[in-house]
């Protein structure tokens, strides 16, 4: 929702680009079928097509609106999702633009019981998290969909029906030049919370509908205060509530506060109650000069889900296949590991790669990373919005109890999202992965993104397939390579030595405490990564027949 006399698309910082429905093959009976279609334009829709450009594997987005999303929805992009726009080539206008954040407070009653420091190191590549608009996280995806020739994004088309059968997908398309049938071998629903594709083949999301109702408001403002996470527990301007303020460029301040029980929605909505409201926040956190309201919304906290990702040929990314509460920034962030996770899985099936039974774990590793945020979001959910009268004294005694005790502090923590530790249920029957080991990136955990001694970060050395990295100084095991690009073609060898060494003229140079504090690799220690990034397996002494095993065990079966 927008001021009066303003149109819906008529922003203070952003300008919406139109799109027109495009006079596709299908309209004149001359289209082909897609090896991938996917339903929804969105940052998640996005991603997916841009993780599958990467392999050259053609796709067609298709969109029933003609712009981006309006208002700033999802705002806070994590570190992995960072390392995910580096890998999909969209991440430096997000990097110009966003606001970048280590730090959060929670206040009780005007008396600050909580400093968080998110875990960071100096030379990580990418801080904890990040603070930008949607409009401009879609603009800046779309411009690397724009850009790439293996996308043809069609806007102003409905999917109005849905058949999918044992070879693929058929979609029924309503434009405003005419409709049409689009066939795919594969279907991604990423068409969001109200998903058409979920309706059309009769599922439906399960879980916990929570208690509290929060409005989101978009203000513009010169105010001074940097950009960390700020969390309101009973302040003056919302009593017994909470409140909620974030920092975003153009000087836009996102300001969230939950509604009592008893207030009426369409009253708490209305411009005027909105203004109230957030004028006696403003002043609550100093702010006393001019302001504009931009834009603002209203929200529950849902725990939904569905039981399985994947129906046949489709596969449900984001908001088709999980609802999940704001608190934490899980939304956005889990939505787009969802489509890294079934990118690169697809694309190695559909390029013959893998066996089409790697697309069985897509379901299992994204369902579970969605049970994890649940259970972390839950827990965050009870404190922020208590849904009894025992949750409401729990938490009055906790925050009380913060003012001087520091054992309570953490629970007024809304515990940021962390990337998931995959289970690594493929690779158990091969031994010797965690022996020897007391630290350092575990067999399904995101590996860390580290500054080399030339001033590169060593995940920009990967490429699409999977990787080694060998923290050794007696050469790169040219045996165990070759074996390994015999199974995956895509895969390379990262060979990491130390400042003082004598390494090969190929080898990446770190230091010696760098090495042993992030990945406890001693010489000759050697970590398998996902394509995805993910640590898939570890050795403190690699063998051959083991590591290749194990690449196997992660492909899949035979293949062409």
């Amino acid at each position: 929702m927008r001021p009066a006399g303003r149109g819906p698309l008529d922003s203070l910082y952003f300008t919406y680009p139109i799109f027109e429905p495009s006079a596709v093959a299908e309209l004149s009976g001359e289209g082909k079928r897609h090896p991938v279609a996917i339903v929804g334009a969105g940052p998640v829709g996005m991603t997916a097509a841009l993780t599958l450009a990467a392999y050259a594997i053609p796709s067609v987005i298709i969109d029933r609106k003609n712009t981006f999303n309006d208002g700033s929805r999802a705002i806070c992009i994590a570190r992995q999702s960072f390392q995910i726009l580096e890998q999909i080539g969209a991440v430096e206008p997000f990097l110009k633009k966003s606001l970048g954040w280590t730090a959060g407070r929670s206040i009780f009653r005007n008396r600050e019981i909580l400093h968080f420091e998110m875990p960071h190191g100096d030379n990580e590549k990418y801080l904890p998290m990040y603070n930008l608009e949607q409009q401009y996280i879609e603009q800046y995806l779309w411009q690397a969909v724009d850009d790439s020739a293996y996308i043809d994004a069609r806007w102003c088309s409905e999917v109005t029906d849905l058949t999918i059968g044992d070879a693929g997908a058929s979609l029924d398309v309503s434009t405003p030049l005419g409709d049409y049938q689009l066939d795919a071998d594969y279907l991604l629903a990423a068409d969001g919370a109200r998903s058409p594709v979920r309706d059309c083949l009769g599922l439906k999301l399960s879980g916990d509908n929570h208690e509290g109702r929060y409005v989101i408001a978009d203000v513009q403002m010169a105010h001074d205060y940097p950009t960390e996470r700020r969390a309101l527990f009973e302040p003056a301007s919302n009593p017994g509530g909470t409140v909620l303020v974030h920092k975003q460029p153009d000087d836009i301040w996102r300001i969230d506060y939950q509604l009592h029980a008893d207030e009426d929605a369409d009253e708490a909505v209305k411009e005027e109650n909105i203004r109230t409201r957030v004028q006696a926040i403003l002043l609550e956190i100093g702010h006393d000069g001019d302001w504009e309201l931009e834009w603002w919304s209203i929200y529950t906290a849902n725990t939904l889900c569905l039981d399985d990702y994947r129906h046949g040929r489709v596969f449900f990314i984001g908001d088709s296949a999980h609802i999940v509460p704001i608190f934490g920034v899980r939304g956005l962030n889990n939505g787009l590991a969802d489509a890294q996770n079934i990118g690169w899985k697809l694309a190695y099936v559909l390029n013959g790669e893998a066996a089409p039974d790697l697309l069985e774990t897509y379901s299992p590793e994204r369902r579970g990373a969605t049970l994890d945020v649940f259970a972390n979001a839950t827990k965050s959910t009870r404190f922020m919005t208590p849904p009894s009268r025992g949750y409401r004294l729990m938490r009055e005694a906790a925050l009380s109890l913060s003012i001087a005790n520091d054992f309570t502090r953490p629970l007024a923590n809304p515990r940021q999202m962390q990337p998931y530790v995959y289970d690594n249920d493929l690779t158990d029957g091969f031994p010797a992965q965690e022996a020897g080991f007391n630290g350092g990136p575990a067999p399904g955990s995101a590996c860390p993104n580290l500054r080399l001694a030339d001033g590169s970060y060593l995940l920009e050395h990967v490429g699409t397939g999977f990787t080694g990295i060998l923290f050794d100084n007696n050469g790169a095991m040219p045996a165990l390579l070759a074996e390994l690009q015999g199974i995956d073609r895509r895969f390379q060898l990262l060979h990491v030595t130390g400042i003082d060494d004598n390494p090969p003229a190929n080898a990446l140079r770190t230091s010696k405490d760098q090495i042993a504090g992030h990945f406890d690799a001693l010489p000759g220690a050697f970590y398998l990564l996902r394509p995805d990034l993910h640590v898939a397996g570890r050795w403190r002494t690699p063998e051959s027949e083991v590591i290749a095993g194990t690449l196997k065990a992660l492909i899949g079966g035979e293949h062409s």
